[in-house]
């Protein structure tokens, strides 16, 4: 029997009975549905990065081997090239005109191997063979101790075989290497004799570019070596007695000197940019004057009395360049226009170089001024850089990218790839090579390079400069210049060490390269 007031359990009314309870319990759902949203976003949002990512790898990854693993190979600092010789004969270096300059010799039966990147084949010997010694010994570089020259930056191409496929199947069959591909360089043989019989054995450098494409045709350093010998060469520059040894530095692309006389063609080009009335430039020359507390004197003390723009760069006057310098151009400008000229920058060049070096601006110390702006100073400037300048202003202000492989070949000398030229850009206002270059033919039509240069068969274009290294007035000896000046032919770059001691010129060199060039 039930008790009064009180209910059984099934008779309790629910809780949610009436609307306005239920709406509240939906309000309450929906609150901690949206509660747990919030506290699943970041999950909701790492798991699409994790998405992302894992596409995005992915895709670069086909991305990859379509496009880039080839040149990743193909990068001289990677090892994994070495090993392409268990299966690959090196292949050959030659010149544009077919000369071999590198070649594998393989003698069968002797045992043993002096290649460091022979296989282990014992019933063989491979060895690299340059046929003209030190003549291109640091252009075309060696093939040990990590490798130099264009064995370096050819070395994945140089390992690597495209002879035809039923060529492969036989050496396969017969446990024979394939032959490597060729390299065949932009360098001319002939131009590379007359540029080593020219220096005499005198220290320093020649570099030929031709002038519309940038191709390298001459590289020459001095002093040599001869790669055939590099085991002996490397212990002897490595040993006490040779630690001071600088045989194997490229002076052609990492020799760093002033520029003398040759960076007054700078100086002028900035003056012309600063001034365009130039042409009412005059200057009265003593043969010596003072400039920012400065002593500057002309060579030998020269008087050259009266001159405009164009004498002084044909004389090669310095007091003219010192007053320039200190009276009538801005340093912040002239800084700015050497890194225009790569200056401080890299090279577009894909051996190995050193930096060329430009200091002064308008926060230097004035006292730095006269020296600085006729090519002393600070100033440093490898052979290649001064004649890629040189280039740029035959081209009417476009600087070419300097190479030295002209086309990869098979063994049987079927073309797999030319190389086109290409332009590095604009690096001189057009308007300003066209004003200069009359006064560098004044250069060598009646100036410092007349000796040498008047009277040829072919017109020439450039500067002399004579750069002092010590304080005891010894001196380098510069020629920068190009040829047929109406439609630029070559660009020579030379500098000759110690001058003061051999008396070879590097207008005496460059003018004999510039014969041999057009006597072919």
């Amino acid at each position: 029997m039930k008790k009064k007031g009180k209910e059984s359990p099934k008779e309790k009314k629910p809780q949610y009975s009436e609307a306005g309870d239920m709406k509240a319990f939906i309000e309450r759902e929906r609150d901690k549905a949206k509660k747990n949203r919030i506290k699943n976003r970041p999950i909701v949002f790492m798991s699409y990065v994790m998405v992302l990512v894992f596409l995005g790898m992915f895709s670069y990854i086909i991305y990859f081997m379509l496009t880039q693993s080839e040149l990743v190979v193909a990068n001289s600092s990677n090892k994994r090239q070495d090993s392409f010789a268990k299966f690959v004969t090196r292949g050959d270096i030659v010149t544009n005109d077919g000369v071999v300059l590198a070649t594998t010799v393989v003698e069968k039966g002797s045992g043993n191997s002096s290649d460091e990147n022979d296989s282990d084949n014992s019933d063989t010997n491979e060895y690299r063979y340059y046929p003209y010694g030190p003549l291109f010994a640091h252009t075309v570089g060696y093939n040990s101790y990590g490798r130099s020259g264009i064995e370096l930056s050819e070395n994945f191409d140089l390992m690597r075989s495209h002879v035809n496929i039923w060529s492969k199947v036989q050496n396969d069959l017969g446990d024979e290497k394939n032959p490597g591909d060729t390299i065949v360089t932009s360098l001319d043989y002939d131009l590379q004799q007359a540029a080593a019989n020219a220096m005499g054995g005198a220290r320093g450098a020649v570099v030929v570019l031709e002038a519309s494409t940038g191709r390298i045709l001459t590289m020459y350093s001095s002093p040599s070596f001869d790669p055939n010998d590099i085991d002996n060469v490397w212990a002897s520059v490595h040993s006490e007695e040779g630690s001071n040894s600088t045989v194997l530095l490229n002076r052609a692309t990492q020799g760093l000197y002033a520029p003398g006389s040759t960076f007054k063609v700078i100086t002028a080009m900035e003056y012309i940019k600063e001034h365009p009335d130039y042409a009412a430039y005059s200057h009265i020359c003593n043969g010596t004057d003072i400039f920012n507390s400065v002593s500057i004197r002309c060579s030998n003390s020269t008087v050259h009395g009266e001159l405009d723009l164009a004498g002084s760069l044909a004389h090669s006057c310095n007091t003219s360049f010192a007053y320039i310098g200190t009276n009538e151009i801005d340093m912040d400008k002239l800084h700015g226009m050497c890194e225009s000229l790569l200056y401080n920058n890299k090279l577009p060049y894909a051996g190995e170089y050193s930096k060329s070096q430009f200091q002064l601006n308008g926060d230097s110390d004035i006292g730095e001024i006269p020296q600085t702006v006729i090519g002393q100073g600070n100033t440093l400037i490898t052979p290649l850089h001064n004649a890629l300048i040189m280039q740029s202003i035959a081209n009417g202000g476009m600087m070419m990218k300097p190479s030295l492989v002209d086309r990869l070949e098979n063994a049987d000398g079927a073309v797999l790839k030319n190389y086109k030229p290409k332009s590095y850009g604009q690096v001189i206002e057009p308007s300003i090579t066209r004003d200069i270059i009359p006064m560098l033919q004044e250069v060598c039509n009646s100036g410092t390079a007349s000796s040498y240069m008047a009277g040829k068969p072919y017109t020439v274009a450039g500067k002399t400069g004579t750069a002092e290294y010590d304080n005891s007035g010894n001196c380098n000896s510069w020629f920068v210049g190009f040829t047929n000046v109406d439609d630029p032919d070559i660009v020579v770059s030379v500098v000759v060490e110690d001058y003061t001691s051999n008396q070879i010129s590097g207008t005496s060199v460059a003018s004999q390269v510039m014969d041999a060039y057009y006597n072919k």
